[in-house]
């Protein structure tokens, strides 16, 4: 059954796209099967890039345009009672006035406004995209945002390979000062500028990719609605490049009216970059869809509402930033798996949300990551090397938090006032220094690095907690790093802790 949010009433996802065109609403209700279905959209040409691409900054006049925006999709939000993502790409990552942007959407908005990775956007929008698609099938997708340009190839609705691109049709636009005709040699230029990006970042010869693309924006959709032949779904490579040529002749006002104005004065760029990422590609058609990001938003909100056990993908995506620093893998498991069981036996006493499982889970493999880096403050480097680091399926405050709980999985206690956490809110400092205990006591039970704990138990009482433990040989090094971590654990949970 869905969740009820008020009384009579399923709950309400929303997703914001704060893009570097656009800003973009979608509320959806939760229906009974766990199906979606669509409550509200808005589309508003706030324009968040404009100027940024050769200023760096977002301008006053443009962020007072993009709070107006985020104030009412908030608004609106509260009144659906909706749980909200809110996340910001190319436009806001490049900002060098980001951390501005961010805190006048929670100050202004009451929102918690994410700027994203190029790959979580792209991760994200192949979620959007390929819901549903059957596990065998491979597709390839291409979004073509206003500052940078997203391509997945995928099988099923899983990513295999992931891309971003620093180019988009307003950076493109900026960048060359091609809002209005553009002449023969400037154009030669900005297909050179364009192939040379897709070259440098795509390596050739991707094998296994589909002959047509899926495209998902909205852009991408108005230069096939031009280029296509009449009655055809999908537009071919060679009709595409024939369209650039096309509008790269007509003046602005001519495009006007053919494409949103918004849209016309970055519709050339726009082409120009879809040419040369299909050509490089080797693609034959491309056919635009209307789904993408925040389709990818709500579903991936729909996944953490779920909060499934089984869900390995974020243990996977840690264990491969583990291997590329050459982490103990089997220390790293073991303490992840010790964590979990403490989490799961003790969910009436930690009373932490079901997402925050997947969390521990993270902190707990990478722990020691930092190990690569210098052994005796390995915690600080463990920190800071998963606050820099990319994992699809974190959120960049989700990320923060991991970072937090690992941290502190030894030295320094999780404190309120301890400099990692000043700017952490008081639930998010429960969060860590709940997780810390019990990752500090899985990290206890296997200090030798050797695995000797074969299986835990757990009693709880009002008063106290309990481990059992059956273990393969002595384990006096591990009871003695346990015992040294009892009054954080007393301090934090208010129980006593023994192991038998």
């Amino acid at each position: 059954m869905a969740r009820r949010t008020v009384e009579g009433s399923e709950e309400v996802l929303g997703a914001i796209d704060v893009g570097t065109n656009a800003v973009r609403l979608e509320l959806a209700r939760v229906l009974p099967d766990g199906s979606l279905e669509t409550l509200h959209t808005e589309r508003d040409p706030v324009r968040p890039g404009e100027g940024l691409f050769k200023t760096g900054v977002i301008q006053k006049p443009v962020a007072d345009r993009l709070m107006a925006t985020l104030r009412r999709y908030a608004a609106l939000c509260r009144r659906h009672h909706a749980r909200v993502r809110a996340v910001a790409t190319s436009a806001v990552r490049e900002a060098k006035n980001r951390e501005e942007i961010v805190r006048r959407a929670r100050k202004e908005a009451a929102l918690a406004l994410e700027v994203v990775s190029g790959r979580e956007e792209a991760r994200l929008i192949c979620k959007g995209v390929l819901h549903g698609k059957p596990a065998k099938s491979r597709s390839l997708c291409i979004d073509l945002g206003g500052g940078s340009t997203e391509i997945i190839l995928a099988q099923g609705d899983t990513p295999s390979n992931l891309w971003s691109v620093d180019v988009g049709a307003v950076r493109l636009t900026e960048l060359f000062d091609v809002a209005d005709t553009v002449k023969k040699k400037r154009l030669g230029l900005l297909r050179d500028f364009a192939r040379e990006l897709m070259e440098e970042s795509i390596p050739r010869g991707q094998r296994g990719l589909p002959a047509n693309a899926l495209g998902s924006s909205g852009t991408i959709g108005a230069i096939v609605g031009f280029a296509r032949s009449e009655g055809m779904g999908h537009a071919t490579t060679r009709e595409i490049s024939r369209a650039v040529e096309r509008l790269a002749d007509m003046d602005v006002e001519k495009r006007r009216k053919r494409f949103d104005p918004r849209r016309a004065d970055i519709v050339v760029a726009g082409a120009v970059i879809l040419e040369a990422t299909l050509q490089h590609l080797a693609v034959e058609t491309i056919t635009p869809v209307d789904r993408g990001l925040r389709e990818g938003l709500l579903l991936d909100l729909l996944d953490r509402r779920k909060a499934r056990p089984d869900d390995h993908s974020l243990a996977e995506a840690a264990v491969a930033i583990g291997r590329r620093f050459g982490f103990g893998e089997a220390h790293g498991r073991q303490v992840a798996k010790l964590s979990l069981r403490l989490f799961d036996e003790l969910t009436h006493v930690h009373r932490l949300p079901a997402a925050t499982r997947q969390w521990l889970e993270v902190a707990a493999l990478l722990h020691d990551v930092g190990h690569a880096v210098n052994y005796q403050r390995h915690h600080k480097h463990t920190h800071y090397l998963i606050l820099n680091a990319d994992i699809p399926g974190l959120t960049d405050r989700e990320r923060t938090v991991v970072g937090a709980v690992a941290r502190f999985h030894r030295r320094s206690r999780p404190e309120a006032g301890h400099e990692v956490l000043k700017d952490f809110s008081a639930g998010e400092v429960e969060v860590v220094r709940k997780l810390s205990t019990l990752l500090r006591i899985a990290d206890s039970l296997d200090r030798s690095h050797h695995q000797p704990v074969q299986a835990l138990r757990v009693q709880a009482s009002r008063r106290a907690v309990k481990l059992k433990v059956r273990a393969r040989h002595s384990i006096d090094l591990e009871l003695w790093d346990v015992a040294r971590e009892e009054e954080l654990f007393r301090e934090v949970f208010g129980r006593t802790l023994t192991v038998a």
